[in-house]
């Protein structure tokens, strides 16, 4: 169905003079009703003593009313309609219904034409919608060019005349032959006889024919009921091991129903032990990132405790030249180990000698003089140091034991000034 078919086949209702305003709308989806409503006007308007069926509450009744205008009008009008699309009702059935109002449409046009004066025709001749002739403009085209290729060979036919017209003159001028035309004859009503001859035999055949299927038609229905009631009996027996399915549908739900229950449980540990990894996982990195900045901060404090000392060795440098002259060969020889002592010397408060049990190398004159000055410098440095511990004490830093033995070995070299001692 198309857009202009809808179009053309209402504008031909309203122009025919039907009573009822049809809308493009009412074929969107099947409306019998109308439908056949439009068939029974159709039929009134072509032939208005034609007895059509109306009624089409039963679908037999609308089978039977298709049929019968379907039949009217190929009898009446030779117009051949699909009896499929007319039940459709929809928007198939409008091409239908389009072949019987087309007609009526232009017999109506007609008449009016003849019923008009001759001034009225000429000024009718001229006037043509070129969109509604599109269809025979392609009809036309094709005319002509069938006209040009049967001129051509018209052409080519005539142009044997002179030769074919001789050939016609001495077949007419001979003389027909009785015998022969009556052997033509004979033989053509030979045909013709046997042609009907056959004809009947068809015709017997078909009742034969009919008689053969109708028995087969019995005999299937007497299988089809045969195998109902069978089926009937087959459905009212229990099979025999059908208990025992049962108790197999049950034990298997039952055994469904562990198996569901066992795997949830499995899946939740497999949660838990997922989350326990990873807990572990982030708990192992915290650790890893506190001893890295612990041994940061540690890796800090050796250096500044390192870059004390070497202040303090700078420091020591501002002795005499004499002390240095000293130390500098005191440097030169080899370290040897050395027990540390420290006892206090009476007449002075605070004061501490720090010396070993072994002898030293240097001279006794030497010895002598430098004792009672490198004692009150170990004095004052020792006290520094006291004070600058006591205030790392306070401040909160910790110093780790291998510090401390490496603050000391540092200061061993600044102890042998005390060996004489």
């Amino acid at each position: 169905m198309s857009y202009r078919d809808l179009r053309n086949f209402t504008e031909m209702m309203r122009a025919l003079g039907y009573p009822r305003l049809i809308s493009m709308e009412n074929f969107r989806t099947p409306n019998f009703p109308l439908v056949a409503e439009i068939l029974v006007w159709l039929v009134k308007r072509y032939e208005p003593l034609a007895d059509i069926p109306t009624d089409t509450d039963l679908e037999q009744d609308r089978v039977f009313l298709i049929k019968a205008v379907a039949q009217f009008m190929a009898t009446k009008a030779h117009i051949k309609l699909n009896t499929k699309h007319l039940y459709q009702a929809d928007g198939y059935a409008v091409k239908e219904l389009l072949k019987i109002t087309s007609v009526l449409y232009s017999a109506m046009r007609t008449k009016t034409i003849d019923s008009l004066g001759p001034e009225e025709q000429q000024s009718g001749k001229f006037k043509f919608d070129l969109g509604s002739k599109t269809a025979d403009l392609k009809v036309a085209r094709q005319l002509a060019s069938e006209i040009i290729s049967k001129g051509a060979s018209l052409y080519d036919l005539l142009g044997k005349e002179v030769e074919l017209r001789d050939m016609r003159t001495t077949a007419m001028a001979r003389p027909m032959e009785i015998n022969e035309t009556e052997k033509v004859l004979r033989a053509a009503i030979k045909e013709v006889i046997e042609q009907v001859q056959k004809t009947k035999d068809m015709l017997n055949n078909v009742a034969s024919d009919e008689a053969n299927l109708e028995a087969k038609i019995e005999k299937r229905k007497l299988d089809l009921e045969r195998n109902q009631k069978r089926l009937q009996t087959l459905q009212s027996v229990r099979p025999a091991f059908m208990d025992e399915y049962e108790k197999s549908q049950e034990e298997l739900q039952k055994q469904y129903d562990i198996y569901v229950e066992k795997f949830h449980n499995l899946s939740y540990l497999e949660q838990q032990l997922d989350d326990y990894h990873r807990m572990e996982q982030e708990r192992f990195e915290e650790t890893e990132n506190t001893l890295r900045l612990m041994q940061n901060k540690l890796r800090e404090e050796e250096k500044r405790l390192m870059k004390a000392a070497g202040s303090e060795d700078e420091s020591d440098m501002d002795i005499p030249d004499e002390e240095s002259s000293e130390s500098e060969t005191d440097e030169r020889r080899p370290m040897k180990p050395h027990l540390s002592r420290e006892f206090p010397i009476q007449g002075r408060s605070g004061l501490r000698i720090i010396g070993n049990m072994q002898g030293g190398d240097t001279e006794d004159e030497n010895d002598s003089d430098d004792s009672e000055i490198d004692v009150d410098d170990d004095d004052d440095e020792e006290e520094e140091e006291e004070e600058e511990d006591n205030e790392e004490f306070n401040d909160g830093i910790s110093i780790h034991p291998s510090k401390m033995t490496r603050g000391l070995r540092k200061m061993e070299p600044l102890e042998e000034s005390d060996n004489d001692f």
